[in-house]
């Protein structure tokens, strides 16, 4: 919604645009006052930006196959001081999920041998 608003402020201004839709003008002014000053941004939206770079680097660090509880570990043998759920939360807004195959089959069984039964 904010970018909407920018693209068309200068054609009708901040006030028109909010009375049609649903944002009060205060709000978008306080989001492109965030956007200049970082340090105007809440205490848990500051924190969560310091931990996505350090989840992600932990993920990157580890050829991308971490999951969230692993991160999560990792997090904890660096002295970081975060909940699990938290990790859980900023890799899914980052897209981060632990690639590789869930199940890994080492054997592939034989067909069985003809005239034989098996019960």
């Amino acid at each position: 919604m904010v970018s909407f608003i920018d693209d068309h402020r200068v054609d009708y201004g901040v006030e028109p645009i909010c009375k049609r839709l649903p944002i009060a003008p205060s709000t978008y002014h306080e989001h492109k006052a965030r956007e200049l000053d970082p340090d105007r941004c809440s205490k848990r939206s500051t924190r969560d930006r310091h931990l996505k770079a350090e989840i992600k680097r932990v993920w990157e660090e580890n050829f991308e196959v971490y999951g969230a509880r692993k991160v999560w570990c990792q997090l904890k043998r660096e002295c970081f001081v975060v909940a699990r759920c938290t990790v859980e939360r900023l890799m899914r807004e980052l897209g981060l999920r632990a690639r590789g195959p869930k199940n890994c089959w080492t054997t592939i069984a034989d067909d069985p041998l003809p005239g034989l039964l098996i019960s």
